[in-house]
């Protein structure tokens, strides 16, 4: 794990991104520190690029993004299949780092290692468009919370910006889990804008 995410405060952002551009995260820390970039390898078509600009079905389709430092190198890859039940994190190896499993869309995702052995979960509170990452003895470890930019920037961009709150200390691989939850639960949840 790079020591980029040892900050107890971080950003998660998702700028504004033109139609049929790819999407990209940045993560800062609590002073506004770019310290990471998460963009979208994944090639898509004109027509399924335009399925993403209207309400509809969240993200359904796979997604790959590359997280970089600001020098270009790989950190992780964020590796959404098809639907909204798995997402898995790999390091550029291809070594597992943990896997985002849905158990209740929305509300409840277990973290998992290669052994599918759970160690840590997820509460989703959509409405409040917060979430709560957990150890596995329940214990919470790190507080998500998706800032409202307005109804407009809502419905009309995929401007998003979420603020993750660690309670150190958090070993690994949870710490790098929590902080790539912004990512996970936005494409699971808000990518194209759904109402859920």
């Amino acid at each position: 794990m790079s020591d980029l995410f040892e900050s107890p405060v971080l950003r998660v952002e998702q700028p504004r991104k033109a139609p049929l551009g790819k999407t990209q995260y940045k993560v800062l820390d609590g002073k506004g520190t770019l310290l990471a970039v998460a963009t979208e390898t994944t090639d898509r078509t004109p027509r399924e690029s335009l399925k993403t600009m209207f309400p509809g079905k969240s993200e359904m389709d796979a997604h790959l993004l590359e997280v970089c430092t600001t020098e270009g190198d790989p950190l992780y890859y964020v590796d959404k299949a098809q639907g909204r039940m798995l997402t898995a994190i790999r390091r550029p190896d291809g070594e597992l780092v943990g896997a985002f499993r849905t158990e209740r869309v929305g509300r409840l995702y277990t973290l998992r290692d290669d052994d599918n052995k759970r160690f840590g979960e997820i509460e989703g509170d959509v409405p409040r468009r917060n979430f709560t990452v957990k150890n596995a003895d329940g214990v919470k470890v790190a507080q998500i919370q998706k800032k409202w930019a307005g109804i407009a920037t809502h419905l009309l961009t995929t401007a998003d910006r979420y603020t993750v709150d660690i309670k150190d200390p958090v070993p690994e691989p949870l710490r790098t889990m929590a902080v790539l939850t912004a990512i996970v639960m936005d494409m699971f949840l808000h990518e194209s804008k759904d109402f859920t």
